[in-house]
């Protein structure tokens, strides 16, 4: 479907946003793995505009990332930042939020967020200056101070957001937002499309999420990674059909008495020329489901 682009004057400072839908205007980051050259956006990040009010989604992978966000949200409203929500705890997601501080908003994310954070702070940290070196610099995790568990509502002004925590999947802090007005759901890194999903979760936790996301019928979508407002619901069918896929193979692979290096040699070769970054991740994947899947009963 078409795309109607915000008209946004050139500053080197404000990302490029595309409002697809009325009040939700996102920014898709690059079908990559974060480099210097891209500064670390790589993940599709945004803001819904209230009345009253704007909640930012994911930040970004960098403070510089974040507040070139910032810089884009001030070019469309002079409203308050009142909520920044982090859909999940990966890096190219939250390490913007430092640029929001000032607003003093609410930090907003799943009840399991802050915990998954910590325990990984160090490591993330010191990923981030490897990969990006002076791009990174400034950029720091802020924890949440709101949490969702289950579901939960933010009011913007005029538009409501409806916040819902899943299963594990691709992480086990993953969370969504919905705005009920114009039919818009942020679906986080539940959703790739066009890049190959990630499974740092369970993919059967995963498949069972998407049978229950399915179910929701947005009229327009933000995924975590890939095109803007993807067609829905073959998006999310592609997704399920690699997940499906890779925990049948492995189950296979298991069965058959394959080792775990076997499988990740065998599994999913076909998938490779479906998917963006499959040689980055697919066999991590693998991985991922063989140790979930080993010791199923």
């Amino acid at each position: 479907m078409l795309l109607a682009c915000v008209t946004i004057a050139r500053a080197q400072t404000a990302l490029p946003v595309t409002q697809i839908a009325p009040g939700n205007y996102a920014h898709r980051g690059h079908d990559a793995l974060a480099t210097p050259a891209n500064g670390g956006d790589i993940a599709n990040v945004g803001f819904v505009v209230g009345t009253r009010c704007v909640a930012v989604i994911d930040t970004g992978g960098t403070l510089a990332e974040g507040r070139a966000l910032r810089a884009a949200i001030r070019r469309v409203t002079p409203l308050p930042v009142c909520y920044v929500i982090n859909t999940h705890m990966h890096p190219d997601h939250i390490f913007g939020n430092a640029a929001f501080k000032d607003d003093h908003p609410q930090f907003v994310g799943n009840a399991r967020l802050a915990q998954a954070e910590a325990a990984r702070a160090d490591n993330y940290l010191r990923a981030l200056h490897r990969e990006l070196g002076a791009a990174a610099e400034g950029s720091e995790i802020v924890p949440p101070t709101q949490s969702i568990h289950g579901e939960g509502t933010l009011d913007l002004g005029g538009r409501t957001l409806t916040l819902r925590t899943w299963k594990t999947a691709h992480t086990n802090n993953d969370l969504t937002v919905y705005d009920e007005k114009s039919g818009t759901l942020w679906t986080g890194d539940l959703l790739f499309a066009g890049c190959i999903p990630v499974v740092d979760g369970s993919v059967m936790g995963w498949l069972d999420d998407i049978s229950r996301i399915r179910q929701m019928k947005p009229r327009h979508v933000v995924p975590g990674h890939g095109p803007l407002d993807p067609p829905w619901p073959q998006a999310l069918d592609a997704e399920a059909d690699y997940l499906a896929s890779l925990a049948r193979d492995v189950r296979a692979a298991i069965k058959q008495g394959e080792t775990l290096q076997q499988a990740v040699d065998s599994v999913g070769v076909d998938e490779r020329g479906k998917w963006l970054l499959y040689d980055e991740y697919h066999r991590r994947n693998v991985t991922a489901a063989y140790a979930e899947l080993e010791w199923e009963q």
